[in-house]
């Protein structure tokens, strides 16, 4: 989430204060003392607010201001003005600034200010992801949200497998949306206007499959949970994979295929023919970024379905929901936000953990992010978190994490 903060103040003694107060606060701050320090900061693509002083020798903090709208008018930008200066701020208020604070300011006052300010910024970036994902146009940037980079990896890896036309298998945990993803690999295919059709492993029959291969010609066919299958269902499906007309295969199932291969429980044939193309869903415990993200979709969803105003979801709230494991997956955080949105209740911290107890399992899962999208590569993983390298081994050493484990 966004956290960054550009505090621009010519008054050192009041910057390093400010700032200190932003860190306390787990806020990453960026100080600058003017406006040409600042300017450079200033991106379309920032991920965070800006605090400036209004009176400051050249450029003022209304230049800054102006500057930073040019570049992006959704960047929030809270002025700082003297005691009494009410005018001035008015000033800044129609100009656009986002708030402004009497200086001196209280730290609670302050950091309520950022807060609220950090909230709309990460809300315009997220937006505006997701807009680009819809704008790319296919099925995998619409249907498959996040903006994690192992939901980028499995949007990726969903148009390769549909670009191939081979039969496909589709593992992930229970409620990861196996078959969702199926429908996208469908729809991104060169068979997609063909008809689409679910079918359950368990109670699958040879001659089930003989009439829903008849039903699907030109088309493809979802086997949920494919290890459910009788083995006379797992033979009669090899044999009908073996025919040239027959239609797409995608088979999900959230068991290891491979031990039940070597047990004898699954044909080994019919696994290696679909362990050709594989795609992984990873649970929301490994891409908890995403969370936030899923959520408000889902709540969206549900107060559509129900014909019910869409309430504003506390930042609070969401901090809690990333820091629970959600053992269902998206089906489970898909039920939390069904309830939120019909007022039932809020998300419940699981298990009755501690604040630190959550913040950790946050921390782990971002160290983890890091790694395995640097390949274990510890010093570019820091880099990216913007941690000092001892910082970020000490934190690797507190949760139990090895960088070579992570390495390709």
């Amino acid at each position: 989430m966004t956290r960054r903060v550009l505090l621009v103040d010519d008054d050192a003694s009041v910057r390093e204060a400010l700032g200190q107060t932003l860190e306390l606060a787990d806020l990453f701050p960026v100080l600058a003392g003017s406006y040409i320090e600042a300017k450079d900061h200033i991106t379309a693509d920032f991920e965070g607010v800006v605090v400036s002083d209004i009176r400051m020798p050249g450029k003022d903090g209304f230049a800054l201001l102006g500057f930073t709208h040019e570049v992006d008018p959704e960047l929030p930008v809270i002025l700082l003005t003297g005691e009494g200066d009410i005018p001035t701020a008015v000033r800044g208020m129609a100009a656009g600034a986002f708030d402004f604070l009497e200086k001196p300011c209280a730290p609670a006052d302050l950091l309520t200010v950022v807060e609220k300010a950090l909230k709309t910024r990460a809300l315009v970036l997220e937006n505006r992801s997701l807009k680009a994902q819809v704008e790319a146009g296919d099925a995998a940037a619409r249907l498959l949200r996040g903006t994690s980079a192992l939901s980028e990896k499995m949007r990726d890896d969903a148009r390769a497998v549909a670009r191939t036309m081979a039969d496909a298998l589709i593992t992930g945990e229970p409620g990861v949306g196996t078959s969702k993803m199926a429908e996208v690999v469908h729809l991104l295919s060169a068979v997609s206007r063909g008809p689409f059709l679910k079918i359950p492993g368990a109670g699958t029959t040879p001659d089930t499959l003989a009439s829903v291969f008849d039903e699907a010609e030109g088309g493809t066919i979802f086997i949920d949970e494919v290890a459910g299958m009788s083995q006379p269902a797992q033979f009669a499906l090899l044999e009908r994979l073996e025919q040239p007309s027959a239609p797409r295969v995608l088979a999900g199932t959230y068991q290891d295929l491979a031990k039940l291969t070597e047990t004898g429980a699954f044909n080994p044939d019919l696994y290696y023919r679909l362990e050709a193309a594989r795609i992984h869903i990873p649970p929301l415990r490994e891409r908890r970024e995403d969370i936030p993200t899923l959520f408000r979709h889902y709540v969206e969803i549900a107060c559509e379905q129900a014909a019910l105003p869409k309430p504003d979801i506390p930042t609070d709230v969401t901090h809690r929901l990333m820091g629970q494991d959600w053992p269902g997956n998206a089906r489970a955080l898909m039920n939390a936000a069904m309830r939120f949105a019909m007022g039932l209740a809020e998300p419940d911290a699981a298990g009755g953990l501690g604040l630190a107890e959550r913040m950790a399992d946050v921390e782990r899962a971002f160290l983890i992010e890091a790694l395995r999208d640097h390949e274990g590569r510890a010093t570019e993983a820091a880099r990216s978190l913007k941690l000092p390298r001892k910082t970020f081994y000490d934190k690797l050493a507190r949760h139990g994490l090895k960088p070579e484990d992570y390495r390709s």
